[in-house]
C-alpha cells in the first residue's frame, strides 16, 4: 500500500496545490474484480481490457509477481507499448514488465530483496541498485517511499521543480532523492563516514557471489591487510569477514530458493558452493531448516 499510495496521492496533491486537474487516474486489474492488499484494504478496479487513451500505466504488484502468468495482460501491455503508452512499475511490478519483454532497452530496478531473483530470471536486463530509474518511456522503482521520489521527479519534469518541492513539503519529505541514491543508502552512508574501506570490501563480496573471492584476493584488491579487514568486520558487523561473506551467499540462495523453480543443486552453484551437501549443511545451520523443507513450507503457505 505504501508505493501505491505514493503514486496516487502525489497526483492528488499536484492537482490540489496547482488548483488544476493536472492528473486523472483510474484503477485497473486483469479483470474488474476488487483487489485486496495484504493489509486487507480493498481497491475497486476496472478491467484492464477497458483502458482507453492512456498516457501512462503503472503496475503495482506484490512480492509474488515473479509467478504472474496471465497471457491476456501480457498481450495488453505489449499493445499499450505499441500505442506509445508510458509503462512504469512500483516495487515488484518490474517482474511483469520484464515478463512482457518491455524492459530490454532500458535501465530498470526493483526492490533489493528481489534483485537476486530478478537477475537470475532476466540476466539480459540492465538492473541497477538505485531507488528508481526513469529511462525514456519506462519508469521502475524499488518500492516503499522510493515511489514518491520517482513521482516527484516525473512531476518536476512535466510541471516544474517548484510544484514538486511543494508536494514534497506537504508529505514531510526532507528532499527529493535522485537516481544517484542507492537502496539501503542509510546503512552505506554510516559506513562511508566511519569505515569507507569496508564499503569497498562489501561491494566486492556482493559482486562475486557465484564465484567467491578468497579473502587474500579481496584484501589485495582493496589495498588492505587481512588483519585490517578482520578488525573492520568485527567492529562494524560483529562477525568475521568469512561469516559475513557466507551470510551474503546464503541470502542470495534463499531468495532463489523461495522465488524460483531452480533446482537445489543449481541454486547451490549460483551461491558459490562446491557441493550440494555443503550448501544444505550451511543453509540448515544458518536458517534452522533445510533448503528443501523451507521451500516446501513456503509453497504451502502461498497456496
Amino acid at each position: 500500500m505504501i508505493p501505491f499510495s505514493c503514486v496516487v496521492d502525489s497526483m492528488r496533491t499536484a492537482n490540489r496545490l496547482s488548483a488544476n486537474e493536472l492528473y486523472r487516474w483510474y484503477y485497473y486489474a486483469p479483470d474488474n474484480a476488487p483487489v485486496s492488499a495484504s493489509s486487507g484494504i480493498t481497491i475497486p478496479t476496472r478491467s484492464l481490457a477497458e483502458a482507453r487513451n492512456l498516457e501512462t500505466l503503472f503496475i503495482c504488484a506484490p512480492n509474488s509477481a515473479q509467478h504472474f502468468d496471465d497471457p491476456n495482460t501480457i498481450k495488453l501491455l505489449k499493445r499499450f507499448d505499441r500505442q506509445g503508452v508510458n509503462l512504469g512499475s512500483v516495487s515488484s511490478g518490474s517482474f511483469i514488465l520484464a515478463k512482457a519483454s518491455l524492459l530490454g532497452n532500458c535501465r530498470c530496478t526493483i526492490h533489493w530483496e528481489n534483485i537476486p531473483v530478478f537477475k537470475e530470471i532476466y540476466p539480459q536486463l540492465a538492473v541497477t541498485f538505485t531507488l528508481y530509474e526513469i529511462d525514456n518511456k519506462r519508469f521502475t522503482c524499488s518500492g516503499g517511499t522510493a515511489a514518491l521520489d520517482m513521482m516527484l521527479k516525473l512531476i518536476e519534469t512535466k510541471h516544474g521543480r517548484v510544484l514538486a518541492q511543494q508536494i514534497s513539503q506537504q508529505f514531510q519529505h526532507d528532499r527529493i532523492r535522485t537516481t544517484v541514491d542507492s537502496q539501503q543508502m542509510a546503512d552505506r552512508i554510516d559506513l562511508a563516514m566511519s569505515a569507507p574501506k569496508l564499503i569497498d570490501v562489501i561491494n566486492l563480496m556482493e559482486s562475486n557471489i557465484e564465484e567467491p573471492l578468497a579473502l587474500p584476493d579481496i584484501a589485495d584488491k582493496c589495498n588492505l591487510s587481512l588483519r585490517q579487514i578482520e578488525r573492520l568486520f568485527h567492529k562494524y558487523r560483529g562477525m568475521t569477514p568469512s561469516q559475513y561473506y557466507l551470510s551474503l551467499r546464503l541470502l542470495h540462495a534463499k531468495q532463489l530458493l523461495l522465488n524460483t523453480k531452480n533446482s537445489v543443486i543449481d541454486i547451490s552453484i549460483a551461491a558459490g558452493f562446491e557441493t550440494q551437501s555443503y550448501f544444505t549443511a550451511c543453509y540448515r545451520k544458518f536458517y534452522g531448516i533445510s533448503p528443501r523443507v523451507h521451500r516446501s513450507q513456503i509453497a504451502t503457505e502461498r497456496q
